[in-house]
């Protein structure tokens, strides 16, 4: 592409959007295509743009790198509603394990969490989880958001934070949630941040396992990367049928972003609109 064709884009106007464009092709980066909106946050903080593999991306950082062992091709009935829900909603406690990331800024820093009582990585997964139901029902996605603490199970002392049989009852937790969605036709995923340092590996979807990946699990990993299909023997909520979605590994700028409050909002859309435009990709190819 040369810089007389740059200049004439539509989708960028004037110097500092050349400047960003300019800059992503120096880092082999590629345009995510024709719905991508210039005056989303994404676009605006020059980071609307899918790296090749193995690259890392300028806001979410590397991307998982694995030989791919599976392709989304199964085609959902496009009046079927896709439901997002954060990860570990239900597992911030000792009982159940699995809390999620406390993110480096915690972790190693001696940062304070975000939230007494839960991880950051909960914190930013619920952020990013109901802004991807908002921006995706503005888009014409039958989209809604789901969170444990939405659960009516009217038991004493119930604690939506901490369930400890994900199955029982099977329709308060995040992966029973998503397994009833998928058995009525639907396409259910959560939203993680993988680990920081050496512990973590990138961005990148983890497929569902009860049935064919589909082609919205397709779309979300040409965007972020691919885990293998059977990632570390099958995780808990890929065999209940709802795939996860790995945003970055929550550290160095991703990180920074989400905790800068000047940038927090721009940076949540930006995730958002990358989700989102995933998804609508997908969702056009059902005509």
């Amino acid at each position: 592409m040369t810089t007389e064709s740059l200049t004439k884009s539509k989708k960028f106007i004037g110097i500092h959007a050349l400047i960003l464009l300019q800059g992503a092709l120096f880092f082999g980066c590629k345009p995510i295509g024709e719905d991508a909106d210039s005056g989303s946050e994404a676009n605006r903080m020059g980071i609307l743009w899918r790296p090749p593999e193995g690259r890392n991306h300028p806001l979410t950082g590397p991307r998982a790198d694995f030989p791919r062992d599976w392709k989304g091709t199964h085609k959902l009935k496009k009046d079927k509603k896709i439901v997002v829900m954060p990860g570990h909603a239900d597992a911030q406690c000792p009982e159940v394990g699995g809390s999620g990331t406390a993110g480096r800024v915690v972790g190693t820093g001696g940062g304070n969490p975000m939230k007494s009582g839960m991880t950051d990585e909960l914190y930013w997964a619920l952020q990013v989880s109901a802004a991807v139901a908002k921006l995706g029902k503005t888009k014409g996605l039958n989209i809604q958001f789901y969170d444990t603490t939405q659960a009516n199970n009217g038991a004493p002392g119930f604690n939506p934070r901490c369930i400890v049989n994900p199955d029982v009852p099977p329709d308060l937790s995040t992966w029973s949630k998503g397994n009833i969605h998928r058995k009525e036709g639907g396409y259910a995923f959560e939203i993680h941040f993988d680990a920081y340092g050496s512990a973590g590996i990138g961005s990148g979807l983890i497929p569902q396992l009860l049935k064919a990946r589909t082609t919205y699990d397709e779309s979300l990993a040409i965007e972020f990367g691919a885990y293998p299909l059977r990632f570390r023997g099958g995780l808990g909520g890929p065999r209940r049928g709802v795939s996860l979605l790995e945003i970055g590994k929550l550290e160095g700028a991703l990180e920074a972003g989400l905790r800068n409050p000047q940038k927090r909002s721009a940076t949540i859309q930006a995730i958002a609109e990358r989700i989102v435009g995933a998804l609508k990709r997908a969702h056009i190819a059902l005509d």
